[in-house]
């Protein structure tokens, strides 16, 4: 909410600077966002009158002018503006003025000068050149009547400061400068002007038929007619003035005195034009199919779920959103009927974002606007119309006030002990009794027990711990103890075999990829798809209908975020991320971090897609391939090493996919994506992705020391005949079991070898059974050179092992 302090004050007048005042209202839960000063800093600007202008002798667009500015002579003036003329009342920059800084940043001075010859003392300014506004059609006028020489900045009061507030939805009350003048009297003390609402002479007894057909929609519904009105009247200065610093524009006399009141006194109204309307008004709710042309020009289709306003024939207003373009009121205009109404905030909340607009109306009737005074601010209102828009005939009709369902008066207590304990400091009932009695709330009080009456305007008060928030606010949340926490804080510090999840993260990015952050709620297909979980954990209240259930896999969020880039043309992928799933488990109780029946591990997943490396012309372009992200889980575990072994996962390729495996157990899977899924996906390759259990891969070994041998090692190789179903990982377990004395300290495989498929006798191809694999295994001994027995012994023990664990047989 918007609106200028000099307006404020008028309703309150502390004795505070603006800083203060802001800092008050923001240590009182009313955030002051923004203090703007409502013009740029400028000098010497005075109110001139044009006494005499004539054509320049060397510029057609140019007008030599005479400019009164209270002083002894007369200033010669050249403008261009085209709406110079004699009469008129503008801005006056004499010599020696500064104008506002330009889009250069720098100031602007006024100096004596010679336009085509003609000396010119001084300069006829614009809105646009004052910083007031950026139309820069002409002179900005002043009123007729405005002093002559008086300072712009005194004249149209520009020496005044836009405040700007964030309120939360409870303070519905202070959405009008008379809400926050109320509530900065109470926060300070200093006394507040009411409102004076004086009843308009009644002229005449016409009456326009009203009949509430909903009470849960509209409480309490009141107008009256006013005939003869002028809607062609200007609107006031003072008025425009004040809107625009609210930040409405003015629009016409009858709707601008609609608005003003509403930023006033928080009162949405609306002004019908009398004539258009077609019998008489029924507030109902919508029926199915019924249309209504709004104001903004919008055409919208109601419901029995949204309430209106209608006539014999038609719809012709959204109840407390907005008025219908079919009555609304014109330059032809003759007589108006102005409502003013409660409406049941549940009844308005959430109907305008259906239409996909909102409004200043709707947005205080969803949160609650005072249900007793609406005659009086129609009164408010008749008597703006009269002095504004009035005419020698005008006439206002009696109120027709139409009390139907309005909210009854409850009480609210508050144990002061109970104060004391929420907000952490002692208070005395007197302490609660003065906050509670400065804010304008009826109290009654026994020992220890306070009663309030909350006032129509508070809809918020409505629990205990609603008026314990009030007495924090007059205290001064400011005021509350600093009190420390009595609870010992111990520090989780890390062992030495455990990294931090930051470690981890660093490593993959080191490896190339970029970490990702997505919702923990994802699409239902995802997990039925690419987690094989048919039973997902389904959101009770979804922020949106695709994101309806818990995830138990990163993998469906990854895939959402490579198709995304590659949507937009990125030609390689690669991506981790590192969060939390949720899987069902009865066997978790209740404890301070868990949840009974949820268990929520935090997991580590990546996912590749296209080249290897970065385009480069030194490097022959390839596509990543299932060993290159295994590669990349190896360099993410190490030191510690891995065992992959062939698996199946919903989200992988069924002849694709490795468990990982850390000292026998699984803690992840490996893999190319499933190719119905690349399909689906409509994916020109396959990416490769991981997905992991970060506890365990948080855990390390820790460095042991080593004493580095100072003899030369040896190498020997070692061909064997395998079944084509030996793994490497049961290879290297077989040559690591062999007891060679702690003489082999390396083993790599370096060569696999299949011969050509044989053929039958009827020319069939018969894939062979066996394969070679060739081992590279690096001798050394710690006290002497190694002897030629001691390395034959250490391979014999070897391919022993191969021989009696797989069935190899060396290859000649």
């Amino acid at each position: 909410m918007q609106f200028p302090e000099s307006w404020l004050r008028e309703f309150c007048n502390p004795p505070l600077t603006t800083a203060q005042l802001s800092e008050t209202l923001t240590m009182a839960g009313l955030e002051v966002e923004e203090l703007k000063p409502v013009a740029p800093p400028f000098t010497k600007i005075v109110v001139g009158e044009i006494k005499e202008a004539v054509q320049h002798p060397n510029a057609d667009r140019l007008r030599v002018c005479k400019v009164d500015v209270g002083q002894a002579t007369l200033l010669d003036i050249v403008c261009g503006a085209p709406n110079a003329r004699v009469g008129i009342r503008v801005p006056v920059a004499l010599v020696g003025a500064e104008l506002p800084p330009g889009d250069d940043g720098k100031p602007f001075f006024i100096k004596v000068g010679k336009l085509r010859g003609v000396e010119s003392q001084g300069m006829l300014c614009s809105a646009r050149e004052l910083k007031l506004a950026d139309d820069h059609g002409g002179l900005l006028e002043l009123a007729s009547d405005a002093p002559l020489g008086q300072s712009i900045r005194e004249h149209l009061n520009l020496d005044d400061t836009l405040f700007t507030l964030k309120l939360t939805p409870n303070l519905a009350h202070c959405l009008s400068v008379y809400g926050v003048a109320r509530e900065v009297a109470a926060l300070t003390g200093a006394p507040l002007k009411s409102p004076d609402f004086p009843v308009v002479t009644v002229g005449c007894s016409d009456k326009l038929p009203v009949k509430v057909s909903a009470p849960d929609l509209c409480g309490r519904f009141s107008g009256r007619i006013v005939r003869n009105v002028n809607p062609r009247a200007s609107t006031p200065q003072w008025m425009v003035d004040r809107l625009a610093r609210c930040g409405q524009r003015s629009v016409t006399a009858l709707v601008d005195i609609s608005n003003y009141v509403m930023f006033e006194l928080g009162r949405p109204s609306h002004i019908f034009d009398l004539e258009k309307i077609h019998g008489s008004l029924d507030v109902r709710w919508g029926k199915q199919g019924e249309q209504l042309k709004l104001l903004n020009g919008s055409t919208v289709t109601v419901d029995d779920k949204v309430g209106v306003i209608a006539d014999d024939q038609q719809v012709e207003s959204l109840a407390g959103i907005m008025g219908g373009d079919a009555t609304a009121v014109s330059d032809d205009t003759q007589h108006v009927y102005v409502e003013a109404a409660f409406w049941w905030p549940k009844a308005i909340a959430g109907r305008s974002r259906r239409f996909n607009f909102s409004t200043d109306a709707g947005h205080r009737f969803e949160r609650g606007v005072d249900p007793c005074q609406t005659v009086e601010h129609i009164e408010r209102i008749s008597q703006l119309i009269i002095d504004i828009c009035g005419t020698a005939d005008t006439v206002c009709s009696p109120i027709d006030d139409l009390q139907v369902n309005l909210p009854a008066a409850g009480t609210v207590n508050l144990r002061v002990a109970r104060a004391s304990k929420v907000i952490g400091m002692p208070l005395t009932q007197a302490q609660c009794v003065d906050a509670l009695t400065r804010l304008g709330l009826p109290v009654t009080q026994s020992d220890g027990l306070i009663t309030v009456v909350p006032p129509s305007y508070r809809f918020d008060l409505q629990i205990e711990e609603d008026l314990i928030e009030e007495v924090a606010r007059m205290v001064g949340y400011n005021n509350l103890p600093h009190t420390p926490p009595l609870a010992p804080i111990t520090a989780k510090i890390l062992t030495e075999a455990q990294r931090s999840p930051f470690a981890v993260r660093r490593a993959i990015a080191a490896l190339g990829y970029q970490e990702t952050i997505n919702f923990s709620f994802v699409e239902e297909r995802w997990e039925h798809e690419l987690a094989g979980n048919l039973n997902p954990i389904k959101l009770l209240n979804p922020i949106a209908s695709q994101m309806s259930v818990m995830r138990s896999s990163l993998l469906g969020s990854l895939l959402q975020v490579l198709k995304f880039n590659l949507d937009r043309k990125a030609q390689r992928v690669r991506v981790f991320e590192l969060g939390r799933v949720f899987l069902r488990d009865s066997s978790v109780k209740n404890t301070d971090t868990t949840v009974e029946g949820f268990h929520q591990p935090m997991r580590v997943a990546g996912m590749v897609y296209g080249r290897t490396d970065e385009l480069q012309w030194d490097v022959k372009e390839k596509g990543v391939d299932f060993f290159d992200v295994k590669g990349d889980v190896d360099a993410m575990l190490a030191p510690r090493k891995p065992t992959f072994s062939p698996a199946a996962h919903p989200a992988m390729h069924p002849g694709r996919c490795a468990s990982v495996l850390l000292d026998g157990v699984v803690i992840g899977f490996v893999g190319e994506l499933h190719p119905k899924w690349r399909q689906a996906y409509d994916l020109a390759q396959a990416p490769i992705m991981f997905e992991l259990e970060l506890d365990a891969v948080l855990q390390r070994e820790v460095p042991v020391y080593k004493a580095v041998t100072k003899h030369q090692g040896v190498e020997r190789d070692i061909a064997i005949l395998v079944d084509e179903k030996v793994t490497y990982a049961a290879l290297m377990e077989a040559v690591w079991a062999a007891p060679t004395a702690g003489l082999l300290r390396g083993a790599v495989l370096f060569d696999v070898y299949r011969p050509k498929p044989a053929k039958d006798p009827d020319g069939v191809a018969v894939a062979s059974v066996e394969k070679s694999m060739a081992v590279r295994m690096t001798l050394n001994s710690q006290e002497t050179t190694l002897t030629e027995d001691q390395i034959d012994t250490t391979v014999q023990a070897v391919l022993s092992s191969l021989i009696s664990t797989l069935g190899a047989r060396q290859r000649g």
